[in-house]
């Protein structure tokens, strides 16, 4: 996740975005309106559209670049030298995490709080992840119709995430209520009172967390925070501001990305019955699955850098100092490198491809835990109920930046 830099700033008139919008439209034929109900529901047409004529777009309503293509998008990310990282200002008000460092900072943090995060740290993960979403299932087994966002999709990664780092059970709503908040800090533009309940967020979860490190200096327990503090490089260790910011992190990541995994995974492949009788005939294919709903609905659909020099990406140049984002949802379209991307198949091989957690330096250091997350959810979904449809129309979050649902209805049939 990213912020864009106009997060900041307040909203933009309706008429004065009308004009920047025809200010694009007459430049390269395409206006890129992420604040419209129609990109919010489903924005791959207009990734398509700007693709063809306008694959490095300019975005007047932000004043920044937008890179549609595979190639571009990737090669962006990857290139750390030439697009920064550092400059975000909502953040850095907040306190300045591994989204917003530059090498060598970011190498620094980011190898001490890897080791929390290796693949035996997350595979030992895997049984309570089980168990919480058994319990989840369980609690919704007596109902015919539910909500699978508030009933798994939203309550198993933020449940996971609150016990790695020691969150008390009785604060697990609280733990929640900031998750939701923060998340808003991706988005391109906020009003000053989401700007204001986000900053109230930030200091009641540091608030928090500085009682939790204080108890675990004083007594070690087998979570993440006592691992962090106990994590060490050449003698080096995380500071007391770097912790909390790398808490407020995983407070945030550790649930979003998960969230709209399992919403956005699930029905897709509702509205592809032939993909989800394939995968309960062949339960050998979760692993290629998850892969491939990561590619087709990535949860996380923008991220963006800073020019660092004068480039040129497409044959457009661009300034140094101007942003830079990447579509991520539309570099894992582009039918340059995915054949008919715009339709589901459970066996694509895809995992070295696409781009939902990224790429370079800042690839998602969560990612592992948030596919083992979802493979869990989907079997387990599959397995307690044979039956499985859409009940009613999916609401999309308020959001461009972070694709996901607030509400996925469904009914089932009981085994």
């Amino acid at each position: 996740m990213r912020l864009i830099a106009a997060a900041v700033q307040n909203v933009v008139k309706p008429a004065v975005l009308r004009g920047l919008l025809a200010w694009e439209r007459r430049e390269s034929g395409v206006a890129y309106d992420f604040t419209s109900e129609e990109v919010k529901t489903d924005p791959y047409p207009t990734y398509r559209t700007m693709r063809t004529p306008d694959p490095v777009h300019r975005m007047r309503t932000i004043d920044a670049w937008a890179l549609t293509r595979y190639r571009d998008v990737e090669a962006m990310l990857r290139d750390h030298t030439r697009f920064a990282n550092a400059d975000r200002v909502l953040v850095q008000t907040i306190s300045m995490s591994l989204l917003e460092l530059d090498p060598p900072a970011h190498t620094r943090l980011r190898l001490l709080v890897s080791k929390a995060f290796t693949p035996r740290a997350v595979a030992r993960l895997q049984g309570r992840i089980q168990q919480i979403t058994d319990e989840l299932l369980d609690a919704a087994s007596g109902m015919e119709r539910f909500d699978l966002v508030e009933a798994l999709a939203y309550p198993l990664p933020v449940t996971v995430i609150a016990e790695m780092l020691g969150v008390r059970p009785r604060d697990l709503d609280l733990f929640k209520r900031w998750s939701n908040t923060l998340a808003l800090t991706v988005n391109a533009i906020l009003t000053p009172d989401e700007i204001r309940a986000i900053m109230q967020a930030a200091d009641e979860a540091h608030a928090y967390f500085e009682t939790i490190i204080e108890d675990r200096r004083r007594q070690p327990r087998d979570d993440l925070v006592s691992a962090l503090l106990a994590a060490e490089e050449e003698g080096d260790r995380l500071t007391h501001d770097e912790m909390l910011a790398v808490l407020l992190l995983l407070l945030v990541a550790g649930n979003d990305t998960t969230r709209n995994l399992i919403g956005n995974g699930m029905l897709a492949l509702l509205r592809n019955p032939g993909e989800l009788r394939r995968l309960r005939e062949d339960p050998g294919l979760i692993v290629s699955a998850v892969d491939e709903l990561l590619r087709y609905d990535s949860p996380i659909q923008l991220d963006d850098r800073t020019a660092r020099e004068d480039v040129e990406i497409g044959g457009k140049s661009i300034r140094a100092g101007k942003r830079v984002v990447a579509i991520l949802g539309a570099a894992n379209r582009d039918p340059e490198v995915f054949d008919d991307p715009d339709t589901v198949d459970i066996g694509r091989d895809v995992k070295s491809h696409h781009l939902a957690f990224g790429r370079g330096i800042h690839y998602c250091l969560g990612a592992s835990l948030a596919v083992l997350e979802a493979r869990i959810a989907f079997a387990s979904l599959l397995e307690r109920f044979p039956s499985i449809r859409l009940a009613a129309a999916p609401c999309y979050r308020d959001s461009a930046a972070l694709r996901g649902l607030d509400h996925l209805w469904i009914e089932v049939e009981r085994a």
